[in-house]
């Protein structure tokens, strides 16, 4: 793993976020790193994002992000747009971006969840061993 300390922790967006909406970051969290052992993550705390890739560059080598809202967290996709969805479960209609809305921890243990977020490392990975 690899953080960039200049920006924030995880732990100060968890601190802004309500007991079960904590637990549902963590959870994705989990989710996340057990699938991209070498993950990088940049917070953004004034943002309440936390943002996962293969390298630091937000829109070019990020895969993923967790935003806290009041009473959700999305899983965002910054490449959402070209990811295969057979489930249907991304939401958004801009050009890139995708996202699932999470209410419940137990929507993260999808398997939908979990093939989205591997084709979408996968992508990002194939691009960083192209350049």
């Amino acid at each position: 793993m690899n953080t960039n300390p200049t920006h924030g922790r995880f732990e100060d967006i968890l601190a802004m976020a309500s007991p079960s909406l904590k637990r549902l970051c963590e959870s994705l969290r989990r989710v996340i790193t057990s699938l991209d052992r070498d993950y990088v993550e940049v917070v953004w705390p004034s943002q309440k994002i936390a943002s996962f890739g293969v390298g630091p560059k937000k829109m070019t080598e990020h895969y993923a992000y967790i935003a806290l809202h009041s009473s959700h967290v999305n899983l965002g996709f910054y490449h959402g747009a070209s990811l295969s969805d057979p489930h249907g479960i991304l939401e958004g209609t801009g050009k890139e971006l995708r996202h699932i809305k999470l209410r419940d921890v137990s929507a993260v243990r999808s398997n939908a969840i979990a093939g989205l977020l591997r084709e979408a490392i996968a992508d990002r990975m194939k691009l960083k061993d192209e350049q």
